[in-house]
């Protein structure tokens, strides 16, 4: 007898529509899967008729079982296919009625004893089920608070083949949740670092402000000790809550990574992503033998700190070209192309010199002006050319480090900031973008316009600081992002100023 059940594979941030087949008959026993299954796939016979024995179902196994995951042009991946596939058996064999699966969609992993464990990438599959119109989605009940996160599908959380078989069997009914989407309310936002703790460095404060307010990119430069470190961990303190559509952009990266927990399903805060200076190309920007996120995507709507960044090797942050540029970053490999976003803000810090005292007023430099040279050649142009915000972070005199007064607390920064998103909202609500680095050229000339002060002194600028163009563009949204702090309208010549000063470069 044939069944046809419908599952889902994930490709990337995507999901494709998977009709798993399953045909029993008399022939030469045996079970056999076809439809290009990987090492897992192929595996998964052995679980499934584990899991009937120890569930008290009777697999078929003098009968021979072929099971086709179509289309077979398509790798399949991964052990998330043991619950349809059962499911097929169960039909085929008629353990269970043949019901109408036409709307309904089954993924999970067995584990022998027949409980059905937690799968990775649900929550693009539940998302793909609702834009196909699938009424549906049968899953393990540990990834139900992630499903749970896309209103307006039924969800049946599934504990075990056995209680999946009473179902069907009509012996006692998996009750359907009806998904809630995401409440905010109940978000409680601890952080490691508060601004009010970080002593001096008000410049430095003030670039992140910025850098948070409008999404721009920053490099910190600086003596070792100097609270380069610090101060991009506190960068999460003054960064506005995400809202539902940013909650669903992350969470759906961190599912396809396999990164979210049965503890911790949905990601709430913005994430801060820190890899090593030693993290291979594959790791920061993605990709393997199986597509996977990196850490750029990791990052998406967060921070990626980049620390000791000439320490990086200059191949691996030339990677980092396309996504501060698009907010993307697409793989490509033989078979298909994936495409991970990557809209994040860059916090990188680094020593002016090998020796880090370079710029130290108090410590002599003990680098050879050609170990300097090599040292800041490390990172390039066009990497520099893409940070918006370039500051000097210098060494804190005592009497600040011994100063018992509290700094501006982050929730008294993270105010503003959040105003100036707010602002940000307006502008571009008709349009895909959040902040204003994300603008393009016709929307820099349509809401970045100067007066004759300001025209007269971006154009001196561009004339002695050789300014690129994409450093021009930079410029006048940095400007804008000042101006919307300031809760201006239009950019003056002393917030285009303040926006030039931050414009310095290092190599």
């Amino acid at each position: 007898m044939l069944a046809n059940i419908q599952s889902c594979a994930v490709l990337g941030l995507n999901s494709q529509s998977i009709e798993v087949e399953v045909d029993v008959s008399r022939a030469y026993p045996g079970i056999k899967i076809v439809g290009l299954p990987d090492k897992a796939v192929e595996e998964s016979k052995e679980r499934i008729s584990a899991a009937f024995k120890n569930s008290g179902l009777k697999f078929p196994h003098s009968k021979k079982v072929v099971i086709n995951l179509a289309p077979a042009d398509i790798k399949k991946e991964g052990p998330a296919y043991d619950l349809p596939m059962a499911v097929g058996v169960l039909s085929s064999t008629s353990i269970i009625e043949k019901p109408n699966f036409a709307n309904n969609i089954f993924i999970g992993e067995l584990s022998l004893d027949g409980q059905v464990r937690y799968t990775k990438g649900i929550l693009p599959i539940v998302i793909s089920a609702k834009q196909n119109g699938v009424e549906n989605v049968y899953l393990p009940e540990s990834n139900l608070t992630e499903a749970e996160l896309i209103e307006g599908i039924k969800i049946f959380p599934v504990k075990s083949l056995a209680q999946l078989v009473q179902h069907f069997q009509n012996i006692e009914k998996i009750q359907p949740i009806v998904s809630r989407g995401v409440d905010l309310k109940s978000i409680s936002r601890d952080f490691e670092i508060d601004m009010a703790y970080v002593k001096g460095q008000e410049q430095a404060k003030r670039a992140l402000e910025i850098a948070a307010a409008g999404g721009h990119n920053v490099l910190l430069s600086g003596p070792p000790g100097t609270g380069k470190t610090m101060l991009a961990k506190a960068m999460s303190s003054i960064l506005p809550q995400m809202n539902k559509q940013e909650i669903l952009e992350v969470t759906k990266v961190y599912s396809v990574a396999g990164l979210l927990s049965e503890n911790e399903h949905l990601i709430y805060h913005r994430p801060f992503r820190k890899p090593h200076h030693t993290s291979s190309g594959v790791a920061l920007v993605g990709g393997g033998q199986i597509p996977r996120p990196g850490e750029i995507s990791l990052a998406h709507r967060g921070v990626l700190f980049l620390d000791e960044f000439p320490e990086f090797p200059r191949t691996i942050l030339e990677n980092l070209r396309q996504p501060l540029e698009d907010g993307l970053i697409t793989v490509s490999r033989a078979q298909a192309s994936y495409t991970f976003p990557a809209q994040f803000i860059l916090i990188a810090a680094q020593n002016p010199c090998p020796c880090g005292f370079l710029t130290d007023p108090d410590v002599e430099c003990t680098c050879t002006p050609n170990q300097i040279n090599n040292y800041q050649k490390k990172i390039s142009g066009p990497i520099l050319d893409r940070i918006d915000l370039q500051i000097e972070v210098p060494r804190v005199k005592y009497r600040e480090l011994n100063d018992d007064e509290l700094a501006e607390s982050s929730a008294e920064i993270r105010i503003r900031v959040e105003k100036a998103r707010q602002t940000q909202t307006g502008r571009f609500s008709k349009s895909k973008n959040l902040v204003n680095s994300e603008m393009s050229s016709q929307q820099v000339k349509k809401y970045c316009k100067l007066d004759e002060a300001g025209e007269k002194l971006i154009k001196q600028a561009v004339e002695q600081m050789h300014l690129s163009a994409r450093s021009y563009y930079r410029l006048l949204k940095v400007a804008r992002t000042i101006t919307d702090l300031a809760g201006a309208e239009s950019i003056s010549s002393n917030y285009l100023a303040e926006a030039l000063q931050y414009r310095q470069k290092f190599n």
